[in-house]
């Protein structure tokens, strides 16, 4: 593919699509890199782009988020590791680690989830891992961007040497204070700090009573700040010490710069990477917002775009709360030009801006919002003339850029091309422009252009019926209420409704039948008959959704009564089953019953069993023979059920063994009861109940009233307790 001119980027309005994308990008880095997006010229480094973007989109709808990319740029570190013999600052060693660390997290979530997002788990794998420069880098500065003391030997010595010397000067400042306190020298105050050191806040008159160097006074000179004398040799030993420190940590910085500086390439593609991913990262949150999508991209210069929204537009209208209508728009060899007509204001330019926009969109590696069922083509060149071009720095009208523009268009037009015009053939008289305008059209046919027009010119409209390999085009427009519906109809022409929509303005009736008088008479016609024809096409489409509702209604009631008619008919199968063998048994029956009156009468039993066996035989030469086979896995089933159940009562008996059993060892274990006389008692294996009349050694008389007997104690079982 080659690159599309920025001239047509600018008709499209791409680069307020870019501003809007840039808005969207984490970091400075990833905003600049958005604005510079242009169309690609490889075609296989497009779609892996647009992939990328894609798997980066499906990221927000899965538990699988890609962590965050966020960076500080590094350019200046970068440059100053050119330089030998300097050191970076420790914001700037932040700023690389941190670089570092976001790339290693990065690399191990897309090599964790790489079936989920294998075109941007392969650009970082592509990247060499570095864990030593975080690490190194940790070790020298702290998560507060303080360089920690065991950065060295001599630094943590130099900072020990400070800490005594502080402590020190801080004993040593407060006897001073005590002292000078208790004389009275201070004032209420007592100490301040000057230039980062406590110093004595003393009384003016008493100033030359205190020793020490003089710092400064208070604005109204009652005050005299100064630093006491015994504190002095402290403070500059702690001078020095300070020195040394920051010697020290200059130093170290230079030996971790010098140890960063052979990775200077790598974290440059570490920087590149991570903003490739913000850029990616910003057009997926842009599709989201838009519901775009990547659509099937094919070869045979098949353009289909069902249901596709002018962005711009749609977030705008998103925002305002207002609908977007969409476009359906179909270019294919058999279809190459579509001339769109129809009045002003009915969406004609928004629809050509929005199949523009799409292509450059797409071309430039953004997802567009179309159906998903869409399918696109890629164009070597797209070229447009859109809007008013007049230019007063260059002397040139509206007609004569327009021409300009034609000759450049002549120039580039072929197979691998897409136009895009607006309002084709204006800026000159009528008929002579309309003709030009039909001649550009026909060269533009014969070199296999794909494109898109708009006009209100009859010649272009009856140019477009005459190719076969063109097409009219019309929005859909209101003709009672002379207001635009903003849908694309194909296949016919449309009306420009001059004086319709110049009578619904307001203009005098008088004045516009005048001006109908003024022009041909076949161009009303024509123009009445299209506008006519529109109106039909309207009433059809009307006619068209109420017939196909009235079809789905019928359709759905057809099938209830279908489900309904099949479960009478399965109703009615049987009962008349039902029916056949109730008839059956009453007719057997009936047979049964006179071979018994006849036996009755007769009393002989070889005529009686005769019958009967002719009867049994004749019934079961109606029932259905089973083979040896069938015969012999019924005789295997039943004995296959009779085993299963076999198996469950012994099983059930087991557990009724085991449950006695129970019941016997709780009965042996619970303790034998205390009898005494007058209890009433039973035996175990008895039912009758008696009285214990006598009990000697074991043994009980038991009264059941009619008879006494003697019995074990152990036998008998306590029924009542005597009260």
């Amino acid at each position: 593919m080659q690159q599309i001119h920025k001239k047509t980027l600018q008709d499209l309005e791409f680069p307020t699509v870019l501003e809007q994308l840039s808005a969207r990008s984490n970091t400075e880095l990833g905003k600049m890199a958005t604005l510079d997006i242009t169309p690609y010229s490889d075609t296989k480094e497009l779609k892996k782009v647009l992939g990328q973007t894609s798997e980066y989109l499906s990221s927000f709808s899965n538990e699988n988020r890609i962590p965050n990319h966020g960076f500080d740029t590094i350019n200046g570190e970068l440059k100053l590791l050119q330089i030998e013999n300097i050191a970076l600052e420790v914001s700037g060693f932040r700023r690389i680690s941190s670089l570092c660390e976001t790339l290693v997290v990065h690399k191990k979530f897309l090599k964790k989830f790489k079936e989920y997002y294998p075109l941007l788990f392969k650009l970082s794998n592509g990247l060499e891992e570095n864990k030593i420069i975080s690490e190194e880098v940790g070790k020298v500065i702290d998560k507060f961007g303080e360089v920690r003391d065991a950065a060295s030997p001599e630094l943590k010595y130099i900072r020990q040497q400070m800490n005594e010397v502080r402590s020190k000067i801080n004993q040593s400042f407060g006897a001073a204070l005590q002292r000078y306190q208790t004389s009275d020298f201070l004032d209420e105050i007592r100490e301040s700090v000057v230039e980062n050191r406590r110093v004595l806040a003393v009384k003016a008159m008493h100033r030359r009573k205190v020793k020490g160097t003089v710092m400064g006074s208070s604005k109204t000179g009652s005050i005299v700040f100064i630093v006491p004398e015994s504190t002095l040799n402290y403070t500059r030993e702690l001078s020095n010490l300070e020195y040394d420190e920051t010697e020290e940590i200059q130093r170290i910085l230079k030996a971790l710069t010098d140890f960063i500086r052979p990775f200077s390439d790598l974290l440059s593609d570490y920087q590149s990477y991570l903003t490739h991913i913000d850029v990616t990262a910003a057009k997926a949150k842009y599709a989201s917002e838009m519901s775009a999508l990547l659509p099937d991209i094919n070869d045979k210069k098949q353009l289909h775009l069902k249901d596709a929204y002018h962005p711009l537009l749609y977030l705008t209208n998103k925002l305002k709360g207002e609908k977007t209508w969409p476009q359906t728009i179909n270019l294919q060899p058999e279809n190459r030009i579509i001339v769109i007509s129809g009045p002003n204001a009915g969406g004609k330019s928004i629809t050509l801006k929005t199949i523009g926009l799409l292509q450059v969109m797409l071309q430039s590696g953004l997802l567009i919002p179309v159906h998903e069922r869409s399918s696109v083509c890629l164009f070597d060149k797209v070229l447009t003339d859109i809007g008013d071009n007049q230019s007063i720095e260059n002397h040139l009208s509206t007609y004569s850029y327009r021409l300009k523009n034609m000759n450049h268009f002549l120039k580039k037009c072929n197979a691998s091309t897409l136009f895009l015009i607006d309002e084709f053939g204006t800026g000159s008289d009528p008929e002579l422009g309309g003709a030009l305008a039909e001649a550009f059209l026909e060269v533009f046919y014969e070199r296999e252009a794909y494109g898109v027009i708009t006009t209100h010119y009859a010649n272009l409209k009856a140019l477009a019926d005459e190719l076969p390999h063109a097409t009219n085009a019309n929005m859909r427009f209101n003709s009672k209420t002379l207001e635009p519906t903003f849908q694309l109809v194909l296949g016919e022409a449309g009306s420009s409704f001059t004086f319709e929509v110049a009578q619904k303005n307001g203009i005098p009736y008088n004045l516009i039948n005048k001006a109908k008088k003024k022009i041909e008479r076949g161009k009303v016609r024509f123009d009445a008959t299209i506008a006519k024809l529109q109106k039909e096409r309207n009433k059809m489409a009307q006619t068209g959704s109420r017939l196909e509702e009235e079809e789905t209604k019928a359709r759905t009631e057809a099938e209830r009564l279908e489900k309904l008619n099949t479960k009478v008919k399965a109703k009615l199968e049987n009962y008349q089953e039902l029916y056949d063998h109730h008839q059956r048994m009453i007719q057997l029956g009936d047979k049964v019953n006179t071979a018994a009156e006849k036996y009755f009468l007769d009393n002989k039993k070889r005529p009686l069993i005769s019958e009967l066996l002719r009867i049994v035989e004749t019934e079961n030469s109606k029932r259905k023979k089973t083979s040896a086979k069938q015969a012999k896995a019924k005789q295997a089933q039943k004995k296959q059920v009779a085993q299963e159940l076999e198996k469950k009562i012994v099983k059930v008996r087991q557990e009724k063994k085991i449950e006695k059993k129970k019941a016997e060892k709780a009965e042996k274990n619970k303790p034998r009861p205390v009898f005494k006389i007058g209890d009433r008692v039973r035996m175990f294996d008895g039912k009758a109940v008696g009285s214990i009349d006598t009990l000697e050694k074991g043994k009980a008389i038991v009264n059941y009233g009619m008879f006494t007997t003697q019995v074990s104690v152990d036998q008998l079982e306590l029924v009542e307790a005597k009260k």
